[in-house]
């Protein structure tokens, strides 16, 4: 029984949650920025590039045969993968830096002192009483 308090324990913790919302939170982010990437900018780039579609690049290294498939090296879906991390590495960086700077300007603004305590009232009355 121990054991599954433990557990409870741990999977409670306000870190672990945390983490948990940010994968989830993370990887709705990321499919937004990957379907801005492939549907609303590649197109424009590629017809800038004269047409071109990274995913189509690929070397033949075994024709096909019969039945048997062409094996071919893909290195246009490789470089379409290296711009998509690109721009969701960046994006998620920007997303980040505009909430630290959020936080910071809140961290910015000076606290009101705290009113004194009881005992240093006490101390400025007796300060002052000995004063006199």
């Amino acid at each position: 029984m121990g054991l599954v308090k433990e557990f409870k324990e741990f999977a409670m913790k306000g870190s672990v949650v945390d983490l948990a919302v940010g994968v989830i939170i993370g990887g709705a982010f990321g499919k937004i920025v990957a379907s801005f990437v492939s549907d609303i900018l590649m197109p424009p780039l590629g017809v800038l590039l004269g047409g071109v579609n990274f995913s189509d690049y690929k070397a033949t290294l075994v024709e096909a045969v019969g039945d048997k498939a062409a094996v071919t090296l893909n290195y246009g879906m490789f470089i379409q993968n290296v711009i998509d991390f690109l721009i969701v590495a960046a994006a998620i960086f920007l997303a980040i830096k505009a909430m630290n700077s959020a936080k910071k300007k809140e961290v910015e603004a000076p606290a009101a002192p705290a009113p004194p305590t009881t005992e240093q009232v006490l101390l400025t009355e007796i300060r002052d009483l000995l004063k006199k």
